[in-house]
């Protein structure tokens, strides 16, 4: 191990495993016979003693003694020196134990449940004294900082003695990544208790900083100090959960009709969503994942009936109640006349309820309110039926003489000032000092990168940058942003290792600057003249290899990702009026990653063509259990595309191009037109069902 070479085993040595083995074997049978016939008696207990000594990973051995102890105290009664003896072999067995392995789970647990039990008061001079010990074998050692929490918490020792022996230990080493994790664990308890006193907060993350500081100065390219200056920063830039963007925006006018106003530049036309589910699709977009999302929680009221209980599901693959974008659907009213009716829709979420919470069970920041009206020109929901898919959908290219580009304003309209709530603002000085704190950072490593080539340094600078950009501000436009693309295509370029990492945020950041300047997004934009003038928006080319900042973006009608560098869509299940995507020439590699597009009720028109699904075999070995489709074993369904069966059983879609794709062969199109009865054209052919 570690370049060491193994000596050759000699017969000798053969003998003595042979005869270790079968010690163990006989140990391991007594140990069973007596758990099996619930044998606690001082020899069966020496049993498991021996067995531990040899092998502390026999979990079933130290729940056998504790099962033991339990009832060998009932037994001894009130006689307290036979009871402190019977504890204290047990703390010796773990010790013995530990010496044999000091980061076995079953022993470190073992240890933790006697001193819990509280039988008799605890030695905590000796714990210390064997934790001391045991760190300076091995200082990274998490067991054994585990441990010392846990007897820290039983003492009642103070925070401040706790994070001076983490500084002494740190200071010695600056590489004990164990000791900088379990300082970010106890700080993290600190300062959730000191949150209410923003100056006590900041003053601690101070002089945090200072020490971190001295880390990575001493050592840039030691993780350790890096992982909890990450951590630090998180700290110093976290926020409660937000209500941060919205489906219909705060003041819109929703239309419901046949016939669209080509004119109108401030309403948004929805009939093809309608139409599909009869409801009215609303959305609610957050900071973080929450959970607590219901009708006690948010309140909707119309002028037309609606249901007070409400069901608002999270958008996000798997069973979850937690997730950053929720949706509920209101069923729209019928109407029996001619005459455009027009209703009103309020929604609230108060945090004075406590329920909406997110995984760190910190409460929603601030309560909202917001209000759209609904204009309905349709006799009934079967007469909304639109000329949207009467004819195949063509993808427009940059210079297709169709596109009608948006004039800023009506961008701005739709997108920017309606779709994001105004935050509940922080404090003023608690906005300027995570500002400056954050300015000075960044000057910082900017003079260490003057000095060396560092890798960390330069991703920390580019994470500085964007948090700093995306603190409230008077300016909307990125000002940081070309210094941030700059730095990770520099890093692409020295860090072959992890460019996909690098691609990934470079992507984020260009999505950041697009969706949040008006100006930038309106050149992405044009109505389409033969689709009702729906909103399309062009990220395409732009080796995008991630998305983000959906939650800007739930007005799109129609997306083109085409020729970027995506293999996953995570996110795109916020748009819920989405109707037309294209992902061509892209790198998705299997179903399994356009999993969210079973969360889009409106998608009509798909394009896969030219990816790479089917050019990476499946691993059938990995599915071990019988396919829920179908009697046939998991193989079999794998060779039969079970993927595909289960992203598109949940699809309606009208439209479907997949060519160039190693998996489009002519036995896949035929199933596909099975298990899609709604489609009319696959790969620019109609469908004859």
């Amino acid at each position: 191990m570690h370049g060491r070479p193994r000596k050759p085993a000699t017969e000798g040595d053969s003998l003595v495993v042979e005869a270790k083995i079968e010690k163990l074997r006989t140990l391991q049978k007594q140990l069973l016979h007596n758990h099996r016939n619930r044998i606690y008696t001082k020899d069966a207990l020496e049993i498991s003693s021996n067995l531990l000594e040899i092998n502390p990973e026999v979990y079933t051995a130290w729940n056998y003694r504790k099962l033991a102890v339990e009832s060998m105290i009932v037994d001894l009664k009130d006689d307290e020196e036979l009871i402190k003896s019977l504890v204290t072999g047990e703390l010796r067995i773990v010790e013995l134990a530990l010496r044999r392995n000091p980061k076995s789970y079953g022993a470190w647990h073992h240890r933790k449940w006697v001193l819990q039990r509280n039988i008799l008061p605890a030695d905590f001079h000796h714990e210390f004294r064997l934790l001391d010990g045991l760190l300076k074998l091995d200082s990274r050692n998490f067991h054994g900082w585990n441990y010392r929490r846990f007897v820290a918490a039983l003492k009642n020792v103070s925070e401040e003695d706790e994070l001076k022996f983490m500084t002494d230990k740190i200071e010695a080493n600056f590489s004990n990544y164990s000791a900088w994790h379990n300082r970010s664990v106890l700080l993290s308890q600190m300062l959730k208790n000191k949150d209410r006193d923003s100056h006590v907060k900041e003053n601690v993350l101070e002089e945090e900083f200072e020490l971190v500081h001295q880390a990575i100065f001493t050592d840039p390219d030691d993780q350790s100090g890096w992982f909890y200056y990450l951590w630090l920063l998180d700290q110093t830039t976290s926020h409660s959960p937000s209500l941060i963007s919205l489906w219909p925006t705060n003041g819109s006018n929703i239309i419901l009709s046949n016939n669209v106003n080509t004119n109108d530049q401030i309403s948004e036309t929805i009939s093809d969503y309608a139409r599909l589910n009869g409801t009215l699709p609303i959305v609610l977009c957050f900071n973080q994942p929450v959970k607590g999302i219901n009708s006690s929680t948010v309140s909707v009221q119309s002028s037309f009936t609606v249901n007070k209980y409400l069901t608002w599901k999270p958008l996000a693959n798997g069973n979850t109640d937690e997730a950053c974008y929720w949706m509920t659907c209101l069923k729209l009213p019928k109407r029996k006349s001619d005459v455009c009716t027009s209703y009103s829709v309020e929604v609230t979420l108060d945090h004075c309820h406590g329920g909406i919470v997110s995984s760190s069970y910190s409460e929603l920041n601030g309560s909202y309110k917001f209000n759209f009206t609904l204009d309905i020109k349709y006799t009934d929901l079967e007469a909304l039926d639109n000329n949207l898919f009467t004819e195949m959908f063509v993808w427009e290219d940059e210079n297709s003489h169709k596109r009608i580009t948006l004039a800023p304003e009506i961008i701005c309209r739709t997108s920017l000032e309606q779709l994001q709530l105004t935050i509940t603002p922080e404090p003023a000085e608690a906005s300027k000092w995570c500002r400056e704190t954050l300015s000075n950072e960044v000057s910082l490593f900017r003079e260490l990168l003057s000095e060396m080539d560092c890798k960390i340094a330069k991703l920390t600078v580019a994470r500085l940058l964007v948090v700093l950009d995306a603190l409230p501000s008077n300016e909307q436009k990125k000002v940081h942003t070309e210094e941030v693309l700059k730095l990770y295509d520099d890093l692409m370029k020295s860090d072959h290792q992890h460019v996909r990492y690098y691609k990934d945020e470079r992507s984020l950041v260009l999505i950041d600057q697009i969706t949040c300047d008006k100006e930038l997004l309106t050149r992405h934009c044009s109505r389409n003249t033969t689709f009702q003038n729906q909103v399309y928006l062009h990220l395409n080319s732009l080796s995008l290899s991630r998305i983000g900042f959906m939650e800007r973006l739930l007005w799109v009608h129609m997306l083109d990702l085409s020729h970027n560098e995506l293999n996953s869509i995570e996110g795109i299940e916020a748009m819920q009026l989405l109707c037309c995507l294209s992902l061509r020439g892209n790198r998705i590699s299997s179903f399994t990653a356009l999993g969210p597009l079973k969360l889009l009720p409106s998608l009509k028109a798909l394009d896969l063509s030219y990816n790479e699904i089917g050019s990476h075999p499946i691993d059938t070995t990995r599915y071990l259990c019988e396919s829920p489709l179908s009697h046939s074993t998991a193989k079999e369904v794998a060779t039969n595309h079970w993927e595909a069966v289960l992203l598109f059983q949940d699809l309606q879609l009208i439209q479907l191009d997949i060519t160039g794709n190693a998996i489009a062969n002519q036995e896949f199109l035929t199933m596909l037109v099975k298990i899609l009865p709604t489609l009319t054209w696959i790969d620019g052919t109609v469908v004859s069902h």
